[in-house]
């Protein structure tokens, strides 16, 4: 029986098109997913989109739409965009799917009545477009300390989940898992400035908007992004909180999954932390990678320097820019893209090298064999050594 492989991407916010950095982490997680399948896994590939909280709400009041007919539309969008790269996922999820939506509220339920979340009120700084809560001297120059944009104070009643229960456990495990986050930069970064420091209590339900899953037992909450969003790597496979998990979630989970670095924060506290209050494995690893920047700049539409997917498939095709794309992101470290480099990246590797090679060995078939190949799994003994390295590499 062939290994099950379970990978994900992170699932992309409905909040607007994708541009080429968002396209670039299903372009690499596609061909995560097309070697391990070369290798012999049993893979199943899934992404798909986050589609709940205020700045959905805004926006869709914005557009003079319900907030499910503005997620229906940019959802489409984004599915778009995936298939346009040719990407070969087996599930597309989406948070507001019926069985998604029952399978978080579950969770929610459950970690309340274990005692891992509790009743608050919350008054602190709120930046909408990172749906992150901040306290004073978490913020930089009097902004969020992510993004660099405006927060403005709240204050509401909001249920908590008791972060310190499970702190010291999850250290532990970090440290005794090297390869649990990758690259190592990101793991010493998640244990040094925000594990050890000491973490707060979680913000996991709101009440100051309603777009969002309804807290079951309190409707006038509803659950907030970290418990909604993350769930989705085990709702989708049939995992149940207060009943017997699917014969999918038993072989597939734990998962690798493929984030940006700007949610790692999310993806290796929170969401590790909630798998232990659930009793379940952790992820097999979770690599951050780095950011696809624009002439060595953050994509801004305000800036004006934004590259969607869809031009550069027009103008280059669909293989060209997924061989930049991979071609062009070190392991560690930010790569960068401009019309100009994808230009010369393609003259000199696709078309000089690749292309090169390719028309001289048509031309000698045409030449020496009067471009018929009649047998081409004849091979001298010269080349077995050749075969068999080549074979053992795989």
């Amino acid at each position: 029986m062939k290994e099950p492989f379970y990978l994900t991407t992170a699932i992309a916010y409905t909040s607007g098109r994708p541009h080429i950095g968002n396209t670039y982490e299903i372009i690499l997680s596609d061909a995560i997913a097309r070697f391990k399948r070369e290798q012999g896994y049993d893979v199943f590939f899934q992404t798909g989109t986050d589609e709940h909280g205020i700045k959905i709400e805004e926006k869709a009041e914005a557009a003079g739409v319900t907030p499910q007919e503005f997620v229906d539309g940019v959802a489409a969008q984004i599915r778009a965009n995936w298939d346009l790269m040719n990407t070969t996922y087996d599930k597309f999820i989406r948070t507001t799917d019926e069985d998604h939506v029952r399978r978080v509220q579950d969770i929610f339920r459950r970690f309340y009545e274990q005692g891992d979340i509790y009743k608050g009120e919350y008054e602190g700084w709120y930046c909408t477009p990172c749906e992150s809560f901040w306290t004073e001297s978490q913020l930089v120059d009097g902004k969020c300390p992510d993004c660099g944009r405006p927060v403005t104070k709240q204050k509401e009643e909001a249920y908590f989940f008791n972060m310190k229960k499970y702190e010291q456990r999850l250290i532990d495990y970090i440290e005794e898992h090297p390869d649990f986050i990758q690259p190592e930069s990101r793991r010493n970064e998640m244990l040094n400035n925000f594990l050890r420091p000491g973490l707060q209590d979680l913000c996991v339900s709101r009440t100051s908007f309603k777009w969002g899953i309804p807290v079951d037992f309190d409707p006038k909450h509803v659950i907030y992004v970290w418990v909604d969003a993350l769930s989705n790597y085990i709702t989708s496979l049939g995992y149940e909180a207060l009943g017997e998990s699917s014969g999918m979630y038993r072989k597939y989970w734990p998962a690798t999954h493929i984030i940006g670095k700007d949610i790692l924060r999310f993806h290796t506290i929170y969401w590790p932390i909630f798998l232990m209050a659930l009793g379940e494995p952790l992820p097999k690893k979770v690599f951050g990678h780095p950011w696809l920047l624009v002439d060595n700049g953050k994509m801004s539409k305000s800036i004006g320097n934004v590259i969607y997917a869809e031009d550069l498939v027009e103008a280059f095709g669909v293989d060209a820019v997924r061989y930049f794309c991979l071609h062009e992101m070190p392991f560690a470290q930010d790569g960068n893209i401009t019309w100009e480099l994808v230009i010369e990246r393609i003259n000199s590797d696709l078309a000089n090298v690749l292309g090169n090679l390719v028309s001289r060995t048509i031309a000698m078939c045409n030449k020496y064999f009067d471009g018929v190949i009649s047998n081409p799994r004849v091979y001298d003994p010269v080349d077995e050594g050749l075969i068999s390295t080549a074979l053992a590499a795989r």
